[in-house]
C-alpha cells in the first residue's frame, strides 16, 4: 500500500522534535483516523468543529478509554499547533470523569508461581519487573551499559515522558543476568561478522559508526530476527517485542491456576511499589524508584496496602 506523502512529513517533522518512534507510530494512527472519519478530507480543510465531533464519536459511538480520547487529541494537536500552524482553540470538550480504580498487585507466593512457569529468559524479564518496577518497554530497551552489578542498581534511559532515572537491581538475578548479557554480546559479535548490529539511539549510528560492535550498545534482550531501521533504513536487531512477553505471560499464568486477577506485564510494577511501601519504605523513594513526576501518583498504592487507614480498628473488634 502506498505510504501518504503527507503523513510522512508529519512523521518526519515529529522525528525532528525528538518524538519517540512508538509515539509516533501512535500519533499517525489517530491522524490517519481522523482523516478517513471525515471522508478523506484534508485536515486543512478541517479544524474544531471537525475535532470535537470526532471525539464525540470516539466517547459515544465507540466507547473509548479517557485515555485513548486524550491520545487522540494531543495527535490532532500536534497535526494543527506545529505542524499545520493552525492553532487549535478552545475546543469546549469535556472528558468524563474517570473512576479511579486500584492497581491489580499479586502477593509474593503468586509471582514465585508466575515465575516457576517461565523459560529462562522470560523468568527474567519478569524478575526484572517485579525487582526493579520497571515497565515491559524499559526492560526490554536495557542495553549492556545500563546495568551496574558493582553498585546493585540500573539506569532506565528515556523512560515515559522521556525521563532518564536509576532503580534497584536484586541481588538474586545478578548471575542470570550476567548470562543473558554474555549470551547477547556472543550474538553481537556474530551480527558484527556480517556487518550487522543493534538498533542505535538517534544519531549516535553517524557520531560513532563502529558503536555497533560495542558490547556497552547492546541489547540485554534482543529481537530474535534481523529488521530494518525505520529511520535510516540500515539492517540491524531490536530489542525484543512486547507481544512475546505478553504471551509467554499469558501461558505461564495459566499454568500457574491465577485465574482471579487480570495480569499483564504491569502488574508486577505495581506489585513492585506495593511491596516496597508494606515493608515500609518512605513514599518519596517509591516515588524516585518508579519515576512518578507526583508523589500523588505513588499515592495510590498506599491505599492497596491499607496505610491510609493504618492503626484504623474495625468497630466490630471493639465489641
Amino acid at each position: 500500500m502506498a505510504r501518504s506523502p503527507f503523513l510522512d512529513k508529519v512523521r518526519n517533522r515529529m522525528r525532528m522534535a525528538g518524538y519517540s518512534e512508538r509515539t509516533i507510530k501512535t500519533y499517525i494512527y489517530w491522524i490517519k483516523y481522523f482523516i478517513h472519519f471525515h471522508g478523506k478530507r484534508h485536515p486543512e480543510t478541517l479544524h474544531n468543529d471537525e475535532v470535537c465531533s470526532f471525539l464525540s464519536h470516539l466517547a459515544s459511538n465507540k466507547h473509548m478509554a479517557i485515555n485513548s480520547q486524550k491520545t487522540a487529541l494531543n495527535a490532532l494537536a500536534f497535526l494543527y499547533n506545529q505542524f499545520l500552524k493552525q492553532p487549535l482553540g478552545d475546543l469546549g470538550f469535556v472528558y468524563a470523569q474517570r473512576q479511579r480504580r486500584l492497581p491489580q498487585v499479586l502477593t509474593q507466593q503468586e509471582v514465585k508461581r508466575i515465575i516457576n512457569e517461565l523459560g529462562e529468559r522470560d523468568r527474567l524479564i519478569v524478575s526484572l519487573m517485579y525487582g526493579s518496577g520497571l515497565r515491559i518497554s524499559e526492560c526490554l530497551r536495557l542495553r549492556v551499559k545500563d546495568i551496574h552489578f558493582e553498585t546493585g542498581s540500573l539506569d532506565v534511559i528515556d523512560g515515559k515522558g522521556g525521563k532518564d532515572r536509576k532503580t534497584i537491581l536484586s541481588k538474586n538475578i545478578v548471575g542470570d543476568l550476567q548470562n543473558q548479557i554474555q549470551n547477547s554480546i556472543a550474538l553481537q559479535e556474530k551480527d558484527n561478522l556480517s556487518g550487522l548490529g543493534p538498533s542505535l539511539p538517534g544519531a549516535l549510528g553517524r557520531k560513532l559508526p563502529n558503536a555497533y560492535r560495542q558490547p556497552a550498545w547492546m541489547f540485554v534482550f534482543p529481537s530474535t530476527t534481523i529488521c530494518k531501521h525505520p529511520i535510516t533504513g540500515i539492517h540491524c536487531r531490536h530489542h525484543l517485542h512486547e507481544t512475546v512477553m505478553r504471551k509467554a505471560l499469558a501461558k505461564a499464568c495459566k499454568s500457574a491456576g491465577i485465574y482471579n486477577k487480570r495480569i499483564t506485564c504491569h502488574t508486577f510494577r505495581h506489585s513492585f511499589a506495593t511491596e516496597l511501601l508494606r515493608a515500609g519504605r518512605d513514599i518519596r523513594t517509591v516515588q524516585e524508584l518508579l519515576g512518578h513526576k507526583d508523589v500523588s501518583t505513588t499515592q495510590i498504592y498506599t491505599h492497596v496496602v491499607g496505610q491510609h487507614f493504618a492503626g484504623t480498628d474495625s468497630p466490630l473488634d471493639l465489641i
